[in-house]
């Protein structure tokens, strides 16, 4: 039967091109995931948008004398080309600057403060006397309280993951002045996270299936106690709040970015013209939901926005797992925009195709423990395994096969063991992958695909189609047609990964559509390769890198090389 799968993903701050670590931080195992359900025919939505209500945007309006919404317009529509060029396939990516979203943020407010968990209460807000001002949590940096972080912010704390506020720092200062700021009383509006504390521990000690770096983290996080946290921040940018005497202040993004999954998925059945098919998604039990981040995003994903929906009930759907990535460093070093340290998606896509970076990112993904990219390890796996390894196998089977039969897919005699031991590798290579994918392991699944691309090019050495094509004909045509079973086997297990190469094999197999519409199914996959078939003259899968582009890319970054 086919499952239903929710799938939200982080959504980006608009206030900069995406880099590198944004998408192995969680969008490119989004994306694979997605794809993989929906050639299983699992009926899939994947949704996120970009976060307009942050403080960074605030922040980048300020210095390039914009307003946040002519901020959020340039970065989403940047967003978006990035999304399609490097073949990430949202379902639906908007912002969280809708009246949509707002009408929903609104509607989970209003019951949760009906129902008493919200409340009002007085803080202790920083105050720049020098910007004459309450600050917003992320304009205020210090030492972390707990790991001793020096660029703590006063919302989080990247190094060690912990949430914070501003009067927890250890010597803050206003990031726009450097002044330390004073702490004023403010009253706003509290979150009674604090009574979530038993029903999260018990739901989430069920969790045996998360990762265990989020199992830990959110355990430890729970153990230490949750505090009340306010929901509400003195701005003027962001969702108003809907109370009486709060109309200067707005709701503070933590709480209203994560509502952003319901909303999405609202906006979605609208589109689609079928306006309560949203309720498939969020109502329905069986329906798994899956939410990707990174590591910084945890305790957002399996404590707050878990509370939020068990404060709001109505019967929607606490995530079945959030499979959070560690970090991802640029040539050792962590990625800083304030720094200008990052390589930036446009530009890598302005001189690269997306497939090689998605293999790069795929087999080096920082599933379990961070993970760093350098250009040269780029261009060694480029050229070593994506072009000599899986390309050059594609190559040199239909190149062959296409000179010397006539353009079409030959007819194979009985198999030997040799043909036959092959095929039952392919096949249990495709039942690995997938069973590996189901449980997002991305890393180990796409190195089972090219264990089997290795094992196919050693298989075709073996049988040397082109030394036995005079003497034996047949023999030739039946280990070529084996090949080309593997290969079509590959085509399909790598598609999640490399949607872009996959569908030139696809073509290249004389194979019609799409290679998504393509079953996840081994016999299936055998039974596409038809003796007769006319086959599309092949072209090489992937470029050879000169060893110089490590060496220039690396400039670029101002590495002495």
């Amino acid at each position: 039967m086919p499952e239903r799968i929710f799938i939200g993903v982080a959504w980006p701050y608009a206030n900069g091109p995406l880099h590198l670590g944004h998408i192995a931080g969680c969008y490119l195992a989004a994306d694979v995931f997605a794809r993989y359900h929906r050639m299983h025919g699992n009926d899939v939505l994947m949704v996120s948008g970009s976060d307009s209500h942050g403080t960074p945007i605030t922040i980048r309006a300020e210095q390039e004398g914009l307003t946040p919404l002519q901020v959020l317009e340039r970065y989403h529509a940047g967003f978006l080309e990035t999304w399609q060029r490097l073949g990430i396939s949202f379902d639906l990516f908007t912002t969280t600057h809708t009246e949509n979203h707002q009408r929903v943020v609104h509607d989970i407010f209003r019951k949760l403060y009906d129902q008493g968990y919200i409340y009002p209460a007085t803080t202790l807000l920083a105050y720049c006397p020098d910007c004459r001002r309450f600050l917003p949590d992320r304009y205020v940096e210090g030492v972390c309280p707990h790991c001793g972080n020096p660029r703590a912010r006063g919302d989080q704390c990247d190094a060690c993951g912990r949430t914070l506020d501003p009067q927890d720092l250890v010597t803050p200062r206003c990031l726009l002045s450097g002044t330390t700021p004073e702490f004023r009383e403010s009253e706003h509006l509290f979150l009674q996270l604090s009574a979530f504390q038993e029903p999260l521990l018990k739901w989430v000690e069920q969790q045996k299936h998360w990762r265990p770096n989020v199992l830990n983290f959110t355990r430890q996080f729970l153990k230490d106690g949750l505090k009340d946290r306010a929901i509400t921040r003195d701005l003027s940018w962001g969702v108003p709040v809907p109370v009486e005497g709060y109309e200067e202040k707005r709701i503070y993004v933590w709480f209203e970015a994560v509502i952003g999954y319901l909303s999405a998925a609202v906006e979605w059945a609208q589109q689609q013209g079928a306006p309560e098919r949203w309720q498939e998604f969020w109502k329905d039990p069986a329906t798994r939901s899956y939410y990707f981040i990174g590591k910084d995003n945890i305790p957002f994903h399996t404590i707050i926005w878990p509370a939020m929906i068990l404060a709001y009930g109505g019967g929607l759907n606490l995530p079945y797992d959030v499979p959070a990535n560690e970090f991802l460093s640029l040539e050792g070093r962590k990625f800083s925009t304030s720094q200008n340290w990052a390589l930036w998606v446009p530009d890598y896509l302005a001189r690269y195709d997306p497939d090689p970076l998605r293999y790069l990112m795929s087999i080096n993904m920082p599933e379990s423990g961070d993970t760093d990219f350098s250009w040269a390890e780029f261009v060694r796996r480029n050229n070593e395994e994506l072009v000599a390894t899986y390309g050059n196998l594609v190559n040199r089977v239909l190149s062959f096969t296409f000179r010397n039969f006539g353009g079409v897919i030959p007819t194979p005699a009985a198999l030997n063991a040799a043909d036959q031991a092959m095929l039952d590798r392919a096949r249990s290579a495709l039942a690995e992958v997938d069973r590996l994918l189901s449980q997002c392991h991305f890393k180990a699944a796409i190195g089972q695909a090219f264990a089997l691309a290795q094992e196919s090019n050693r298989y075709l050495d073996a049988r040397a189609p082109w030394k036995s094509l005079k003497a034996n004909r047949e023999d030739a045509a039946t280990s070529l047609w084996t090949a080309m079973a593997a290969i079509n086997c590959l085509k399909v297990a790598l598609a999640p990964f490399l949607p872009f190469s996959s569908q030139k094999v696809h073509q290249f197999l004389g194979c019609a559509g799409h290679v998504e519409s393509e079953r996840w199914d081994f016999d299936w996959i055998l039974a596409g390769v038809k003796p007769g078939q006319t086959l599309q003259h092949p072209e090489n899968l992937y470029i050879k890198l000169e060893p110089q582009v490590a060496e220039e890319e690396s400039r670029r970054l101002g590495v002495k090389v």
